[in-house]
C-alpha cells in the first residue's frame, strides 16, 4: 500500500480557522479582479456617465460611496482587528520566534515604500501620499499566491499572510496618526470611552454580541464626528471582543467566521466596484508620470520586494529571526513581490491623503498598475522556482 504524503495541514499544523481564512481570501482576490475589470470596463463604456453617478448620489447624509467607504469598510476593519487578535494571541504573532520574520519584513515594506514616495514628493504638495505604496492587499496577494501550486512551500503561505496583516497593521496607524482631520476631542474621547467600556466588559466575560455591535455603532458615530476616520473604530471593537482561548466557540471566533463571507464576497468587491470606475482618458497619459503617480508606482512594485527581502535578510544575518522550515531566500524574493499587490488598503489611503479628484484618479491608477505588474512578475517568479526545481 502506498504512504500517503501528509497534507498541509499535517506538515505545519495550521489551525482550522487559518485555512479557511486562506481559501476565503483567496476567492476573494479572484472575485476583487473580475469587479475591477467590470468597473473599469463601465466607467469607459456607454454606461459610464450613469455609472459614476450612481455612487456619487446621495443616500442620506452621505453620498452612495460615502457609506461604502466609511461605513462598510469598518466592518472590513472589524475583520481586521479580529485577525490580528487572532495572530496575536495563537497565531504567528503569538511566540517571538514566530512573530520576529514577519514582523521585520513588513516594516521593510512599509519604510523603504514610503520612503521612496518620499523621495519623489518632498516638498510638493503630493507628498501626503506617502502612506499609499506601504499597504498590502491580502486577498489579492494570497488569490495570486494560488495559482503558484505547489512552488509555494506551505510555510511560505503563513509568512505572507502574518506579514500582510502587520502591514494592515501600520496603515492602520498610519492612517490614526498621519489622515486625521480636525479634531474634535469630547468625541474622541467619547469613543474611546465606549471602547473602554466594551473592553471592560470582554474582559470580564460578557458573550452577548448585540451589546459589542450596538456599542461599536456609537463608536463609530463619535470616531465620524472626530475627526479620526471612522474605520478606526471597527479595529478598536475587535480588541474589546472577547477571544478567550481561540476555542471554536469563543465569540472572537464565532464573528470572524459570520464575517469572513460577508468582507470577501460582499464588502471588498463592492468597495472596488465604488473606487475604480475610472474614465481612462488621454490626460492619464501625462498625470500617470507625475512625481506622485512615479512614488506610488516605483514605492510598490520596486520598494516593497525590497523591503521585504533587504530586512528580513538582515534579520536572518544578525539572528534576530529565522527562515521558517522549507522556506529559502529565493520564497521571500517572490513573496516580496506580491507584497506590491497594494490594491484595498492603498485605494482607501488615496482617498484620505488627497480630496482632488485628478489626483486621486491618477493615483488609483498607478495603484492598479503597480498591483498588476507585482502579481505578474511574482507569480513568474514562482513559476521559475518552479522549473528550476523540476528542470
Amino acid at each position: 500500500m502506498p504512504v500517503q504524503k501528509p497534507t498541509i495541514q499535517a506538515q505545519l499544523n495550521l489551525s482550522r480557522l487559518f485555512l479557511d481564512f486562506f481559501r476565503s481570501e483567496k476567492f476573494s482576490g479572484f472575485l476583487l479582479i473580475g469587479c475591477t475589470a467590470l468597473s473599469l470596463f463601465i466607467a469607459n463604456s456607454g454606461w459610464g456617465e450613469g455609472y459614476i453617478h450612481f455612487w456619487h448620489q446621495t443616500l442620506g447624509p452621505l453620498s452612495v460611496s460615502h457609506w461604502i467607504n466609511d461605513g462598510l469598510m469598518a466592518i472590513f476593519f472589524l475583520l481586521v482587528g479580529l485577525e490580528i487578535e487572532r495572530e496575536i494571541y495563537i497565531g504567528e504573532l503569538s511566540s517571538f520566534r514566530q512573530a520576529a520574520l514577519p514582523i521585520v519584513a513588513a516594516v521593510g515594506g512599509m519604510l523603504i515604500p514610503a520612503g521612496i514616495h518620499l523621495l519623489f514628493n518632498a516638498g510638493t504638495p503630493t507628498i501626503s501620499g506617502a502612506g499609499i505604496p506601504m499597504a498590502t492587499d491580502i486577498a489579492f496577494a494570497l488569490g495570486v499566491l494560488s495559482l503558484a501550486g505547489k512552488s509555494v512551500p506551505p510555510a511560505l503561505k503563513v509568512f505572507l499572510t502574518a506579514l500582510a496583516i502587520i502591514d494592515d497593521l501600520g496603515a492602520i496607524l498610519v492612517i490614526a496618526l498621519f489622515y486625521t482631520s480636525e479634531l474634535s476631542w469630547i468625541y474622541l474621547l467619547s469613543a474611546l470611552s465606549l471602547f473602554g467600556v466594551l473592553f471592560y466588559l470582554g474582559k470580564r466575560g460578557l458573550m452577548f454580541l448585540p451589546i459589542y455591535i450596538l456599542g461599536g455603532i456609537a463608536m463609530w458615530y463619535c470616531m465620524y464626528k472626530s475627526g479620526v476616520h471612522a474605520t478606526i473604530s471597527g479595529v478598536l471593537l475587535a480588541f474589546a471582543i472577547p477571544f478567550g482561548k481561540g476555542a471554536h466557540a469563543s465569540l472572537s471566533e464565532k464573528l470572524q467566521h459570520f464575517l469572513h463571507p460577508v468582507v470577501a464576497y460582499g464588502i471588498v468587491p463592492l468597495f472596488a466596484l465604488a473606487n475604480t470606475g475610472i474614465v481612462l482618458g488621454q490626460e492619464l497619459t501625462h498625470t500617470l508620470f507625475s512625481l506622485n503617480s512615479l512614488g506610488i508606482l516605483v514605492g510598490l512594485f520596486a520598494g516593497k520586494p525590497i523591503g521585504v527581502f533587504l530586512f528580513s535578510y538582515l534579520s536572518v544575518q544578525f539572528k534576530f529571526a529565522t527562515l521558517p522550515s522549507g522556506v529559502a531566500w529565493k520564497h521571500i524574493a517572490a513573496a516580496g513581490l506580491l507584497a506590491g499587490i497594494g490594491f484595498t488598503m492603498s485605494i482607501f489611503i488615496t482617498l484620505l491623503a488627497f480630496s482632488d479628484n485628478p489626483t486621486i484618479v491618477s493615483s488609483k491608477v498607478a495603484i492598479l498598475l503597480a498591483s498588476l505588474l507585482s502579481a505578474i512578475v511574482g507569480l513568474l517568479s514562482f513559476q521559475l522556482i518552479r522549473s528550476t526545481r523540476n528542470p
